[in-house]
C-alpha cells in the first residue's frame, strides 16, 4: 500500500510517498481502508517542527480520516466489516479527563496518522459516522468538530440565547458557529476578509466584525451585546488581551490555537475580576464524539469544505493550507 511520511520536521519537502505492507489486525483491532482525510493546523505545525510535543520521525501525518472496515480481529465487537468509521483523535480517550498516557495516543503524532491507504486501529478508537455525510465531510469530524463540540457542550454548558464569538473561518470556528446555531445561541464571527464574513452570514452568523477595519474589535463586541460581552469565545489567534475585554462576566475563553501569536501578555486581574475561565482546547473524548455525531445526524448538518485534493496531490493540499485564505476544511480523497 502507499503511505505518505514526514521524514523529518523541516518543511513540506519532507513529505514523501512510500510503500508499506498492508497491516493485519490483532484480536481487538480493525483494518480500515482509508477513503478521505482532512487537514488541521497541527499537521502543518508538526511538519515544520512548531508543534509543542515530542514527535519521532519518520511519521505518517494527519489525525483525521474516515474509511471502511475491511477486516476485524476475532475479539472485535464494536464494529463489523463494511462499517464506515472515523478514528478518534486520541485513541485511548474514551471519557473523562485526558491523562499523559492518553495524550500519547494521538493519531498523526506521536502515533502514525491516516494519510495512508490502509490503517489498523483498536476497536475502542473508532466511531461510526453519520450516514448522510460524504467521506470527505465525515473526515472533518475527529479533531476540529469534536473540539468545537467539547468546548461548547462538554467543557462548556452553552444555552439558548447566549452569545458565542468565534475568531476566523477555519474548521473549529465554523463548527462552533454551526453547533451554536443548533443550540439557539447568537453567534458573532470575526475575520479580516469581508468576502468570508459574507459567506459566514449565509451559514447563520448573526453579527460579523472585520478586524482589519475594526482593530479594537473587543469594543465592538461589547457594543453588539449591550455591554455584556460574549459568553463563549473560540480563541484561535492568541490575542488574549482583546479576548479578555470581549468575554462576558463568568464567560469562557477556549484556547484553540495560536495562529497570530503563541506568547500572550494579559492582565491577570482582569481575568480574576471577570471570573473568566481560560480553557485549553484540544479535541475531545469518544463519548463527546458520539454525542456530536447524534446531533449532526439528527439535524442533517453538513461540514464546510473549502477544497478537496487527490491522494497524489497531498503535498499541494499542505501547501494550500500553509497559504491561508481557506474557509472551512481542506480534504484529501484516497
Amino acid at each position: 500500500m502507499q503511505a505518505y511520511q514526514i521524514q523529518q520536521s523541516t518543511d513540506r519537502t519532507a513529505l514523501s510517498l512510500t510503500e508499506r505492507p498492508i497491516p493485519q489486525p490483532a484480536r481487538d483491532q480493525v483494518l480500515i481502508r482509508v477513503r478521505a482525510v482532512s487537514l488541521n493546523a497541527r499537521d502543518i505545525q508538526i511538519m515544520h517542527g512548531h508543534y509543542p510535543a515530542a514527535i519521532a520521525f519518520p511519521l505518517v501525518p494527519v489525525s483525521d480520516g474516515v474509511g471502511e472496515v475491511v477486516a476485524v480481529g476475532h475479539a472485535v465487537q464494536r464494529v463489523k466489516v463494511g462499517d464506515r468509521v472515523a478514528g478518534i483523535f486520541r485513541q485511548k480517550w474514551i471519557a473523562g479527563n485526558a491523562s499523559p498516557a492518553i495524550r500519547q495516543s494521538t493519531l498523526g503524532g506521536p502515533l502514525d496518522g491516516l494519510l495512508q491507504e490502509y490503517a489498523v486501529l483498536n476497536e475502542e478508537g473508532v466511531v461510526l459516522v453519520p450516514a448522510h455525510l460524504s467521506d470527505e465531510e465525515a473526515a472533518t469530524l475527529p479533531c476540529a468538530a469534536t473540539t468545537a463540540w467539547s468546548e461548547l457542550f462538554t467543557r462548556g454548558q452553552l444555552k439558548a440565547g447566549e452569545t458565542v464569538l468565534v475568531q476566523g473561518t477555519g474548521g473549529v470556528s465554523l463548527f462552533a458557529l454551526q453547533f451554536a446555531k443548533l443550540a439557539g445561541a447568537r453567534v458573532i464571527v470575526t475575520s479580516r476578509s469581508d468576502e468570508k464574513l459574507e459567506r459566514v452570514r449565509a451559514l447563520g452568523a448573526d453579527e460579523v466584525i472585520n478586524t482589519e477595519k475594526t482593530p479594537a474589535w473587543a469594543a465592538r463586541v461589547r457594543d453588539l451585546t449591550a455591554g455584556y460581552g460574549a459568553d463563549y469565545l473560540i480563541e484561535v489567534v492568541g490575542d488574549l488581551a482583546q479576548s479578555l475585554q470581549a468575554v462576558a462576566y463568568g464567560g469562557q475563553i477556549s484556547l484553540v490555537g495560536f495562529l497570530g501569536q503563541r506568547i500572550a501578555k494579559i492582565d491577570i486581574a482582569q481575568a480574576i475580576v471577570g471570573m473568566v475561565r481560560l480553557q485549553g482546547a484540544n479535541a475531545g473524548h469518544r463519548e463527546a464524539f458520539e454525542a456530536m455525531n447524534r446531533a449532526i445526524a439528527l439535524h442533517h448538518l453538513h461540514p464546510v469544505i473549502d477544497q478537496t485534493f487527490s491522494f497524489e496531490d497531498a503535498p499541494e493540499a499542505f501547501r494550500y493550507m500553509e497559504q491561508g485564505g481557506y474557509l472551512g476544511k481542506i480534504c484529501i480523497r484516497l
